[in-house]
């Protein structure tokens, strides 16, 4: 069972945060192989379509999430960190900047952050339920390709 940690926010960032029953090493695979990666990441009954993923600081990722409805969303993103099982960054074409931590937790499992940094505290607090949402739905369907 994966465990809510918490969901804060400081600065201008958003994080939300889950114990997950996988390794920091398995978790951080299900997000650097771009096969694993499409099947979880975005919202519920999003898609996710990669078109480039080039897994290096400096590297760009490209891909299009698809709303449930039929609409489509462009991503861009530029790899800016990554730490093998402990922490990617990037900075997304949105303006704001994603930080993922994989960092071990009791019982080999993981607690898992994702979170993400705005340009003003105005523009934080008018994303901050999307986001939390957002996060938890995306977090859980992470959780349930690494129950798979």
């Amino acid at each position: 069972m994966d465990d809510l940690a918490s969901v804060h926010d400081h600065r201008f960032d958003i994080v939300t945060s889950r114990v997950l029953n996988a390794s920091p090493a398995a978790v951080f695979a299900a997000f650097a192989d771009p096969a694993v990666l499409s099947t979880w990441w975005g919202p519920k009954g999003f898609r996710d379509t990669i078109h480039a993923f080039d897994f290096r600081v400096g590297g760009i990722w490209r891909h299009t999430l698809h709303n449930p409805d039929g609409r489509e969303h462009e991503n861009e993103a530029r790899f800016t960190a990554i730490e093998p099982d402990a922490r990617v960054e990037f900075d997304h074409n949105s303006g704001k900047h994603f930080t993922l931590s994989f960092r071990p937790a009791p019982g080999g499992k993981t607690l898992f952050s994702l979170g993400m940094t705005f340009e003003s505290a105005e523009a934080q607090r008018a994303a901050r339920e999307l986001v939390s949402r957002s996060n938890d739905e995306n977090i859980d369907r992470l959780a349930a390709v690494l129950r798979q």
